[in-house]
């Protein structure tokens, strides 16, 4: 396996003008860094980072394959019902292992795996198109929600439920069902253990947002035939290398470390992560969730308001070099661009030589795609450097499992070194408990009272 490594040189001095120096990176980033490792190895013995044995969670490793290899291979369409951490996952997995046009491609093209939906958002064109899209006698619906309570995941599964009914009859609908949700409460759980609807856990130590490794992610990318062994393997082998003590050797302590400085000293707040894949922009939204859900508190552990706190941004390379990179070189300097970079694209496609005479195209012939995106993503990153913009680069050698779980793991778990750094509880959320709650009382959930909603104001609508 070869290490997904990650370049921070265009943060540091004296390669940046005002950028980290080796004192700094040697003596109080060391110090802090110390002392977050210390509270997250704590925390790890006190089993509340479930996440961190995912990897080595065999038997229900097994339990996902079965389904996936038996089960799963049922259907022609399998539909992920499941929003946030529930469903970034899914759709990373998927666009990054399945490539480009999976469902577009026939059955021989996808060797006879299913075709595979992400469907995260109530949104009403979206679920009647998707059912009028596959047949519901021959899909899988995957309802994925932990607690079994989440409004948006439940309203799908009532809906789609009723569709399958009606195709098929109430008897075998439940036969195109797997929950993924709590090991032992909630209503999904209950509804399984009534109808004897298969079921995976989602381990009770282990979040939304940190749960790509668990059965939420790993099912529907087993069904359409994704190697979970190497996928885990990567994520264990990063896991190990982020475990030591010594900062300067972890490459998950100097993102949280330098990031976090770049926010409380430099007054760089924004973290952009750019990816330059198409295959790979999934990956910027699932960490767009992670590093913003969990790093987002309006109050340390220990009650203090915070003053500081990050705001990721996905964006995607070469494209929003057109969109976004303007803001980038010359707007507030108040961002760090993490790129990431594919060494090996795989097979590529080879730009032709056609007119000579023309100097706007003649260059481009004999190149590469692959050699222009890479070309593009280390060209930013220097007008960036140049201008005293920091940036930083993760290689991954190939888009492949192992790369995706080493990449997986090492955001993971610089977000709990950066709760640590930051003083914050990266593994909860407080702060969408409200929305969820005046959802609840709207729509009229028992025990929930209807709030009452200021109404717009007249004067101020056009």
């Amino acid at each position: 396996m070869t290490n997904v490594r990650f370049d921070f040189g265009n943060i540091m001095a004296p390669a940046l003008e005002g950028g980290v120096g080796e004192d700094l990176f040697g003596g109080a980033m060391v110090d802090a860094f110390t002392a977050a490792h210390a509270a997250v190895e704590t925390r790890r013995s006190g089993g509340d980072l479930g996440f961190l044995d995912l990897p080595h969670a065999s038997e229900t490793v097994e339990q996902v394959k079965a389904l996936a290899d038996g089960f799963g291979q049922w259907f022609e369409d399998v539909v992920v019902l499941g929003i946030g951490g529930s469903g970034l996952g899914a759709k990373a997995l998927r666009d990054a292992l399945l490539g480009p046009y999976w469902n577009d491609r026939s059955d021989e093209e996808r060797d006879h795996f299913p075709r595979l939906h992400v469907v995260d958002n109530p949104d009403p064109a979206t679920m009647r198109g998707l059912m009028e899209r596959v047949s519901p006698a021959r899909t899988l619906f995957n309802v994925v929600s932990k607690s079994g309570a989440t409004a948006e995941t439940m309203a799908q599964y009532l809906f789609v439920r009723q569709q399958v009914e009606e195709a098929v009859g109430a008897e075998k609908a439940r036969g195109h069902f797997l929950f993924t949700t709590d090991p032992a409460n909630g209503a999904l759980r209950r509804i399984g253990d009534a109808e004897e609807i298969p079921m995976l856990p989602v381990p009770e130590n282990v979040g939304g947002r940190f749960s790509v490794l668990s059965p939420v992610g790993l099912l529907p990318a087993a069904i359409c035939g994704v190697d979970l062994d190497e996928l885990l393997a990567g994520a264990a082998a990063m896991e190990t290398r982020c475990r030591v003590a010594e900062l300067s050797q972890n490459p998950a302590g100097v993102l949280a470390s330098l990031l976090h400085h770049s926010d409380v000293t430099e007054g760089r707040p924004i973290h952009v992560l750019m990816p330059y894949s198409d295959r790979l922009r999934s990956v910027a939204f699932w960490f767009q969730q992670l590093w913003a859900e969990s790093l987002g508190k309006a109050r340390t552990v220990t009650g203090q308001p915070t003053a500081t706190g990050p705001t990721p941004v996905a964006a995607l390379g070469a494209t929003d070099q057109h969109s976004f990179l303007q803001l980038l070189m010359e707007g507030p300097d108040d961002k760090v661009v993490l790129f990431i970079e594919v060494e090996n694209h795989g097979p590529d496609a080879v730009i032709p030589g056609r007119h000579p005479e023309i100097k706007e195209l003649a260059y481009l012939g004999g190149h590469s795609f692959g050699e222009l995106i890479n070309t593009e993503r280390r060209a930013t990153a220097e007008a960036l450097r140049r201008t005293g913009r920091p940036n930083a680069t993760f290689y991954l050698p190939e888009v492949d499992p192992a790369a995706l779980g080493q990449l997986f793991m090492l955001m993971q778990i610089a977000t709990v070194y950066a709760g640590a750094l930051y003083g914050v509880d990266p593994m909860d959320q407080p702060g969408v408990e409200l929305s969820k709650k005046l959802t609840y009382g709207l729509m009229g959930r028992e025990g929930v009272e209807a709030p009452d909603l200021l109404e717009p104001d007249p004067r101020w609508m056009l």
